[in-house]
């Protein structure tokens, strides 16, 4: 009999765990106390390179760049093929020259990752995986009067939006890179849509795990019996750990991200970042597209995305770090909509320093929010994957999506290790991208957010 899996959180890394361990054979358990999975903080962004952190290290960005690659691979219906503008403006204390330096470095690794296996082109080819513009370069491509519907090349990506940006507000050169978009609704949607399908997979949502023991070197969760216990509670996995009596130091973060409609435009943008020192008035501006005209911001500023004591750690005393009660709340959705108008204009306003015209979008939904787990006490680490206890107990860590099947990996070697028996291996189920079209639009439906959301802009990779 195949070993019996609990799983606790169905987050993005809970249901990506739990995914791979019942492809391998393992019999799963997977509580999720929402009525649908993968509802944690919001994530928009493939991290193809980690190229959007200039503070995290090479190793971490080459490690980000082959786990994206893994991650289109299970989840090829929630990827939207649109790259990322990337800009340094002159108020930016970082250079843009060291940017270029690590592009070159990621470029010739991603040349050697499809050379060693086709199937990891998943990026386009590997000499268009990002291309630099000067400002002469990028001066010509604003005036060039050619309009492109449904642009293919990064040049066509580039001349609608550098109409819409105050050339001379930024730094040169200018990078688009092939850095994808992630939707959140599509994840929680393909997730679902594989797991319920899986023959060896028990998904319960709708429910906590109220009770959690360990008796005859089993784990007992609300009760029932199982060989091997997996922590993907997110930022509540510290509850988890003091449950059980497990120490571990972490951080949690409480962040927002802001929804916005700027209905005059109808062309399609890359995603584009404007860099900046996190915290301060000119932090990191993300403008990320959506269909029908809709836009999520994010301001790296505190009264935008951050928010002042919104970063907390654990203590001696307990493994969960405290939320105030006021991010407690905003977390079971209850927002004072003033406060919503409030950040959201204020990340309109934020963007529409390098984009003028932008000034004229509108408020359109409450924010996509949550709170993030960083493992240890680095709040800049961006790469992590599982920790390991005795007793058959492993911690789901991740801080990016991108890790959530290194992650996976890492588990399943362990539960070999300790020779936990599985049964046949099971191939991933059958789903088409009109599945995920309907189920991810009934979530975000659920979930208060405009439907459009739950779709992509462009359904092929640029070139």
């Amino acid at each position: 009999m195949a070993a019996k899996v609990a799983i606790i959180g169905g987050g993005i890394a809970g249901s990506s765990v739990a995914l791979f361990l019942a492809q391998e054979g393992y019999d799963i358990t997977l509580f999720e106390q929402e009525s649908s999975l993968v509802s944690g903080p919001p994530m928009c962004h493939l991290h193809a390179g980690g190229n959007l952190y200039p503070d995290i290290s090479d190793e971490q960005c080459i490690k980000l760049l082959k786990q994206s690659i893994e991650l289109i691979g299970y989840y090829p219906h929630t990827i939207d093929y649109r790259p990322t503008l990337i800009t340094y403006p002159k108020s930016s204390q970082e250079n843009p020259k060291e940017l270029h330096r690590r592009l070159d470095m990621l470029q010739i690794i991603y040349k050697e990752l499809t050379q060693q296996d086709s199937t990891n082109k998943r990026l386009g080819e590997p000499e268009n995986y990002f291309k630099s513009y000067s400002y002469k370069e990028a001066k010509a491509l604003q005036h060039n009067p050619l309009a492109v519907k449904e642009p293919k090349t990064l040049d066509e990506w580039m001349i609608q939006t550098l109409r819409e940006i105050d050339l001379e507000q930024l730094q040169y050169p200018l990078f688009i890179v092939q850095e994808y978009g992630l939707n959140l609704f599509r994840i929680a949607a393909s997730a679902e849509l594989m797991l319920q399908k899986l023959p060896n997979v028990t998904l319960k949502l709708n429910t906590k795990a109220q009770t959690l023991s360990r008796s005859q070197d089993k784990w007992l969760v609300n009760e029932e019996s199982f060989d091997y216990l997996i922590n993907a509670a997110g930022f509540r996995s510290g509850i988890i750990d003091d449950l059980i009596g497990k120490k571990r130091s972490r951080l949690v973060e409480f962040k927002a991200a802001y929804v916005s409609r700027w209905e005059k435009q109808e062309h399609l943008f890359p995603e584009i970042i404007f860099q900046g020192k996190r915290g301060t008035p000119e932090g990191m501006g993300q403008f990320t597209p959506y269909p029908a005209g809709y836009y999520q911001l994010h301001g790296m500023t505190q009264d935008i995305t951050l928010y002042p004591h919104g970063l907390v750690k654990s203590s001696p005393l307990s493994a969960q770090p405290r939320l105030s009660s006021e991010f407690l709340q905003k977390i079971e959705q209850k927002w004072e909509w003033s406060e919503v108008e409030q950040r959201t204009q204020a990340a309109i306003r934020h963007i529409s320093r390098y984009m003028p015209a932008f000034s004229s979008a509108k408020v359109a939904a409450k924010p996509l929010y949550g709170a993030q787990q960083i493992p240890g006490e680095d709040a800049t680490l961006r790469a992590s994957e599982v920790s390991f206890e005795s007793e058959n107990y492993a911690r789901c860590e991740t801080v990016k999506a991108s890790s959530v099947f290194t992650m996976a990996k890492d588990i399943a070697a362990d539960m070999q290790t300790k020779g936990l028996i599985k049964a046949t291996t099971q191939n991933v189920p059958h789903y088409t991208k009109e599945d995920v079209d309907k189920l991810a639009t009934q979530i975000a439906a659920s979930r208060e957010y405009p439907k459009a959301m739950a779709g992509i802009t462009t359904l092929f990779p640029a070139t």
